[in-house]
């Protein structure tokens, strides 16, 4: 009887934690981010049965939830801070800082090497996402709305990922892709920081223009 209570217990440990892992990744909103990526390959008239596609798509999802793994562990303490995020797995005691990180680097690792399978170009633009939205985006979203600016250079790589992973080649057309969704990402992010500017207030975030729902940011972003 024992025996059998301990092995549940570890099971239940095991799949909250797993649960915790994917929570992490936001493989929702991953999946939805690489989903781009297939329509710039698709684009590039890439072949969807190709080994190429494979490695794209996995290794988009490993590197866009390494991204968003990361921003969770620099923003654990102001996740706490706001009723959207305190439920998040290093919040909630779920995970721990470390386990986290050592989870966010490996798949990460994975991720880029999966990249690098297809061409050296999609690797740089997989490490280049990473390190922009973690690195950079994350820290600056408490100084400058500026952040948003930031932030929407990572979202807008995929497309142009996808269309290079297809042809190994910069040019006019995986550019177009990547200036359309650079510019569809501020009136989309805008209308959620609008929505959610309570939460975001608590946690010292400056991501509306004008840092504040006043009429100034209301013309700049219907602008």
């Amino acid at each position: 009887m024992k025996v059998n209570q301990i092995n549940t217990s570890y099971i239940i440990v095991f799949s909250t934690k797993l649960k915790a892992f994917f929570s992490l990744m936001k493989v929702r909103l991953s999946s939805l981010v690489v989903m781009s990526a297939f329509f710039g390959f698709l684009l590039a008239d890439g072949d969807l049965l190709s080994y190429d596609f494979f490695l794209l798509i996995v290794g988009g999802v490993l590197v866009t939830g390494s991204a968003n793994g990361f921003n969770q562990v620099i923003e654990t303490k102001t996740d706490e801070l706001m009723s959207r995020t305190q439920n998040r797995p290093m919040p909630s005691k779920v995970l721990t800082k470390g386990e986290a990180i050592v989870f966010c680097l490996l798949i990460g690792i994975i991720g880029s090497y999966f990249l690098w399978l297809i061409n050296l170009k999609s690797l740089m633009l997989g490490l280049l996402a990473i390190v922009t939205y973690a690195l950079i985006y994350t820290p600056l979203k408490k100084i400058t709305p500026f952040s948003v600016f930031v932030g929407a250079i990572p979202g807008s790589i995929p497309p142009l990922l996808g269309y290079i992973a297809a042809t190994n080649d910069f040019g006019l057309e995986p550019g177009i892709l990547f200036i359309i969704q650079f510019f569809w990402q501020f009136p989309h992010f805008w209308a959620l920081a609008w929505k959610l500017d309570e939460d975001y207030q608590k946690a010292g975030f400056r991501l509306l223009p004008t840092c504040r729902r006043d009429k100034k940011s209301d013309f700049q972003i219907m602008l």
